[in-house]
């Protein structure tokens, strides 16, 4: 009679678990084609990685090929070259970039202004919304021999000079490009972790007669630390990406070897030159790194901070 009892228990508690899937049914559906997304492009992408290690046969049976292309990459005279425009252009993006948004988001909280602020907002937010291939237009009419930027340093005698085939440019074209296109979309976790902050603080700081660089400090910096050391570890598993659709709508014969990336090299042997198995083995070494990167940080940061990604 107990053993009945207790094998009926479970199900008044599926019973909810069903209530409450039909009543937040409409939510699932909401959710179905994200998890259709993911599934698609991040799942099966994950499973099929094992092309990395079997010779690609398009009507046969791929043929197990062990660490062959592997020992392809690295032994490749250009994959040293690669990684370096990759780890140069990431540090300059993840790493450079960083700071501005916070202090873009701390310059937001500080204006008086309401309908000022507002505006900006907006207007730092759009280009966020503008694909590479139309902001890569804009930048590469504004800084071409007859663009806005010879126009305007030619009023001060200078001579025209063509900055997407400079060499020692496009790099830091392509950070201000980065920064430009997410300053203001960026900066949204920091602002919202600014005016998140008890108003109580600012008070007691008013009363003790700290000076507004010193509330920055003391009272805003602080509330900031968690969406920064969150932000900055997520962003390390994005180091080796460097930003492919922006190099391949602004790269060019000019600058290819200072800003071809792993990306666009996956792009070349994998889709163009129909070796998949190839680019596989690169785009499974670039997850990899990514992932003990977003770990490895994750673990320092919090032995010393006591603040991880969870």
């Amino acid at each position: 009679m107990t053993n009945g009892l207790e094998a009926a228990r479970p199900k008044p508690q599926r019973s909810k678990k069903l209530m409450r899937l039909r009543a937040d049914r409409v939510l699932y559906l909401m959710l179905a084609p994200t998890l259709v997304y993911f599934i698609i492009f991040r799942v099966w992408p994950i499973i099929n990685m094992r092309l990395a290690f079997f010779d690609f046969k398009a009507k046969k049976p791929w043929v197990y090929a062990g660490l062959k292309y592997f020992n392809t990459i690295f032994t490749s005279p250009q994959f040293s070259k690669i990684l370096a425009n990759t780890l140069i252009i990431s540090f300059m993006k993840y790493v450079l970039l960083f700071p501005v948004f916070v202090i873009f988001a701390i310059l937001l909280n500080e204006m008086r202004s309401v309908r000022l602020r507002k505006y900006v907002q907006v207007v730092s937010y759009l280009p966020h919304f503008l694909s590479w291939v139309v902001i890569a237009g804009i930048w590469i009419g504004m800084l071409n021999t007859s663009g806005v930027v010879n126009q305007l340093t030619g009023f001060f005698g200078a001579a025209p000079v063509n900055y997407m085939t400079s060499k020692s440019a496009i790099r830091w074209i392509l950070m201000l490009c980065e920064g430009w296109r997410s300053l203001g979309w960026d900066s949204i976790v920091y602002f919202t972790a600014i005016i998140a902050i008890d108003r109580s603080l600012y008070e007691a700081a008013d009363v003790d007669g700290a000076s507004r660089l010193q509330i920055i400090r003391y009272v805003v910096l602080p509330a900031l630390v968690v969406p920064m050391t969150t932000m900055f570890i997520l962003n390390l598993g994005y180091f080796l990406n460097a930003g492919f659709d922006q190099v391949l709508n602004m790269t060019n014969d000019s600058v290819n070897s200072v800003i071809d990336i792993l990306d666009t090299y996956i792009y070349r042997i994998g889709l163009e030159k129909g070796q998949y198995s190839l680019a596989t083995a690169m785009g499974m070494l670039k997850g990899v790194v990514g992932t003990l990167l977003v770990l490895l940080t994750h673990v320092t940061s919090k032995r010393l901070t006591g603040t991880g990604v969870w």
